[in-house]
């Protein structure tokens, strides 16, 4: 199974999102919070170039001349998700034999924006992530639900808790 930025971002948010979402469970599809995010997106940095799809795994919000990739997000309840996502980015990339070393998360919203450089720490502990995923990926029944503060505001929250 090919892993995407949003696998990433959902490994670290929650393990049964991450397992529902590659079962085709989407339920983001009728989240406001998540058509919210997307107008976001879209009516950010109308003048760059965005949404970059390489080989149908990987979707950048934004890049700057291959040598700054962009995540826009908005607001900050999840950093480590967010900054791992675009960290997953640049990984990919790189194996593609792109040297990209930062990234930059944007947040319009908060008009802020923070700069995450990649280094061969990363490197390593991408990997082990990527395999965590992975033994995710090819468990036959979901993780359990363990609530958090952020999964109120979460799309699969009646899924999980109702």
């Amino acid at each position: 199974m090919r892993i995407t930025g949003n696998m990433v971002n959902y490994y670290f948010v929650c393990p049964r999102k991450l397992w529902l979402f590659s079962r085709e469970l989407r339920f983001e599809e009728n989240s406001e919070r998540v058509a919210l995010g997307k107008i976001l997106d879209e009516s950010s940095y109308d003048r760059n170039n965005k949404h970059v799809m390489v080989d149908n795994v990987v979707n950048i919000d934004m890049i700057q001349h291959w040598q700054v990739i962009h995540e826009i997000k908005r607001t900050r309840a999840i950093d480590k998700a967010a900054e791992w996502q675009l960290k997953y980015y640049i990984y990919y990339l790189r194996k593609k034999g792109i040297q990209i070393d930062k990234g930059i998360i944007d947040y319009p919203l908060l008009k802020d924006r923070v700069t995450i450089n990649y280094t061969s720490a990363d490197e390593s502990k991408m990997k082990t992530i990527l395999n965590k995923i992975s033994s995710i990926l090819c468990q036959s029944q979901s993780p359990s639900a363990k609530k958090k503060s952020i999964c109120k505001s979460c799309a699969y929250y009646e899924y999980c808790f109702v």
